[in-house]
């Protein structure tokens, strides 16, 4: 499977922006999605991921009400919906899918995006 991600800009603190990410190649509804970001000097990190139906979503504590996953299986697509952002959230967020239906927090995904770049101003 191929993702891309878009979505990515600049924001001020406290605003609000929508990652997308859009999925091809085999069947999207197979595959638990999730979310990681790399901010510069850093290692990359788990924000979100979520199920194959949308059915269970887990979080990085410190977007934990903030942001919101999502998926829409009928446009092969999954969303990160980030409100209340803060310059700590500033980084390259990447798309990825897992190769199980379901989120195992020990495995990492298989298929990765290029990334989209999120700046967050003071």
């Amino acid at each position: 499977v191929q993702v891309v991600e878009s979505g990515g800009g600049l924001v001020q603190a406290g605003g609000s922006l929508r990652l997308s990410c859009a999925a091809s190649g085999r069947t999207f509804s197979s595959y638990a999605m999730g979310w990681f970001r790399q901010a510069p000097g850093k290692e990359r990190k788990f924000v979100a991921a979520i199920d194959w139906n949308g059915g269970s979503t887990y979080y990085e504590d410190s977007v934990k009400g903030r942001f919101t996953i999502s998926r829409d299986n009928a446009e092969n697509t999954v969303y990160l919906q980030m409100n209340s952002m803060k310059p700590e959230d500033t980084a390259v967020y990447y798309c990825a899918a897992y190769s199980t239906t379901i989120v195992v927090p020990s495995l990492r995904p298989t298929y990765w995006g290029l990334g989209t770049q999120v700046t967050v101003s003071s």
